[in-house]
């Protein structure tokens, strides 16, 4: 009986992501770092005044890869948008971890992620996540 416990609760454990899903108010204080180069705008209103070097984050959840209008991405990046990948919160988490690892891991392609911060650990990243869920509904 302890076995079959055992068992179906590590069969539970293996199907959970390896990360826990982020909390949007330490997002907001981790967004911080990504606001020299990134803005979160919508188009009634500027949520979080930021740089323009990368692209607007306003509606990241579920959009593709390599579609906000008007922004220069790198061939790397051009790829993935190719492929049809979208933004989900494992992705932005593998992202935003090791861009153009990242990036050369789900296209095949070779290249560079303009993109050179790495947020190095998973519950920040996911952290982000949740905070531009929650600033683009």
């Amino acid at each position: 009986m302890k076995i079959r416990i055992a068992t179906a609760l590590a069969m539970i454990a293996l199907g959970l992501p390896a990360y826990a899903a982020g909390d949007a108010a330490k997002g907001e204080k981790e967004f911080r770092k990504c606001k020299a180069c990134h803005m979160i705008a919508s188009p009634d209103e500027v949520i979080v005044k930021g740089g323009k070097i990368g692209p607007n984050l306003y509606g990241v959840p579920g959009r593709a890869l390599g579609s906000e209008e008007g922004f220069n991405y790198s061939d790397l990046f051009k790829a993935a948008n190719e492929k049809g990948l979208t933004w989900t919160e494992e992705n932005f988490v593998g992202y935003v971890q090791d861009p153009t690892g990242w990036l050369q891991e789900q296209t095949g392609a070779s290249g560079r992620a303009k993109m050179t911060f790495k947020e190095r650990k998973a519950d920040k990243a996911a952290d982000v996540w949740a905070y531009l869920e929650s600033v683009s509904n």
